[in-house]
């Protein structure tokens, strides 16, 4: 076996982890386990930040790491190893074990399914690294923000603008017979500043980031986008507290559809502590609204052959007109509840939501301000006020008010409330505007009305 505390070029590495992932699976077996999983993961990273025409960090990863879990009975062990040498590897194993030794018997632990497991591992396009040197990242991270402190002169600061990417491996495997494996890369360019005037200073900014890095909003449109959007929230304003129609624009919007997907995760269902527990076949939606998730989007951000442990990922309606089909399973979870897994070990994989509204119209977002009329745009979301179990929803938002289909002012320390449950119900329309940047695709969306608190 070869010595891995020297790891070999990225482009070698799906062989050499597959043989690793075998001395792990052959030690568990040869130490006395009934059964073992194990995922191993490598990855390079460079990452150059930028503020006021200065470097301020410069960073190169280079990460690595085991994680193995071992099963005697219904007993369970886990343990994690950042050092891949074949010693190492055998003295984690002997820890899960003597994790395993010392804990509860569970019905429900286990592997998966071996009836479930991927037994094709589709091309999903998702490696493409960057051989960028740092000299260039630092060069395309200035430019772009001396494009955005360039665009209007009341730009007077910036808050970081950040080049970064990443490529690497991950190979899974289990004592039925499984080995899968593959390969990523993810580049993304940030770039934040600050604005001021009379009124007071701003910060605001855009993002990019893609599998490809040809796939890259360009520097120009990066910095330009970032400037207008700060210098647009000058001159913000409170409310005075009112009930009002509210879209979330499509940066924000897919926070909604996380809260959908917490809800229906295994965790929440089988503790009680979700407000759609017992909810499937009933219309929690608009019965025009689907959501559904395409885990095998060539180049999607969130696409996956299979899941956390090995099982085939497929594309499945999470809601189909409104009515939720099902819920966000891992085997363990799966077994609590009396179920079968979904192939969500791990969490959900390019979620959709389609574009649409009750008279089957669809709306870019100026078009979504026309039908509002009157309300209020969510651009960003701060604070974590939200409860899965009962689903009431508080979050402080900033963004602008929208009279006559048309942005008026904008507006910052307001706070948005309502129920979850009415939320869903609610929504009016989703945009076409889709964010590209997103693992949850989402456009714009239109709820028709939640409490908005400001003075």
């Amino acid at each position: 076996m070869t010595d891995s505390t020297t790891l070999k070029p990225l482009r070698d590495q799906p062989g050499h982890l597959l043989d690793l992932l075998d001395l792990v699976l052959n030690e568990a077996k040869r130490l006395g386990a009934d059964a073992a999983e194990a995922d191993i993961g490598v990855g390079d990273g460079l990452s150059a930040t930028v503020r006021m025409g200065e470097v301020e960090t410069l960073e190169h990863q280079r990460d690595k790491g085991l994680g193995v879990v071992v099963y005697q009975g219904q007993r369970k062990g886990s343990a994690s190893s950042s050092d891949l040498s074949p010693a190492a590897l055998t003295e984690t194993v002997q820890a899960a074990l003597a994790i395993a030794a010392h804990t509860k018997p569970d019905p429900c632990a286990g592997l998966a399914d071996p009836a479930l497991l991927a037994s094709t591992i589709p091309d999903l396009d998702l490696y493409h690294p960057w051989p960028i040197s740092p000299q260039d990242a630092i060069a395309r991270a200035l430019a772009c923000e001396q494009i955005a402190r360039d665009t209007d002169a009341r730009i007077v600061n910036a808050d970081g603008t950040t080049l970064a990417t990443a490529s690497g491996a991950h190979v899974y495997g289990n004592s039925h017979g499984f080995h899968g494996y593959w390969q990523y890369s993810r580049h993304s360019l940030d770039c934040t500043v600050i604005a001021k005037d009379a009124s007071g200073m701003q910060r605001d900014g855009w993002q990019s980031q893609a599998r490809v890095a040809d796939e890259l909003d360009s520097l120009e449109n990066i910095g330009k986008t970032a400037a207008r959007r700060t210098v647009d929230r000058l001159g913000a304003r409170r409310l005075n507290t009112r009930s009002a129609p509210v879209i979330f624009e499509a940066p924000v919007a897919g926070s909604l559809f996380g809260h959908l997907v917490n809800a229906l995760s295994g965790g929440n269902l089988y503790r009680r502590s979700s407000f759609l527990l017992d909810q499937v076949g009933e219309q929690i939606f608009p019965d025009w609204l689907r959501v559904h998730e395409q885990p095998h989007l060539r180049r999607g951000l969130r696409s996956a052959p299979f899941d956390d442990e090995g099982v085939a990922t497929r594309a499945r309606d999470l809601v189909t007109a409104g009515v939720l089909q099902g819920y966000v399973l891992g085997s363990y979870s799966a077994r609590k509840l009396g179920l079968q897994t979904t192939g969500n070990a791990g969490g959900v994989h390019n979620l959709c939501i389609e574009p649409g509204s009750a008279n089957a119209e669809q709306y870019n977002l100026p078009g979504l301000l026309k039908l509002m009329d009157t309300g209020l745009l969510v651009t960003d979301l701060m604070g974590f006020g939200v409860n899965i179990m009962t689903g009431d929803y508080s979050r402080g938002v900033s963004g602008y008010w929208v009279e006559n289909g048309e942005i008026a002012y904008p507006v910052e320390e307001i706070t948005i409330a309502g129920n979850l449950a009415d939320l869903f119900k609610g929504i009016v329309a989703t945009g076409q505007d889709i964010d590209p940047r997103r693992s949850t695709r989402t456009g714009s969306v239109l709820i028709d009305k939640l409490m908005v608190a400001g003075e």
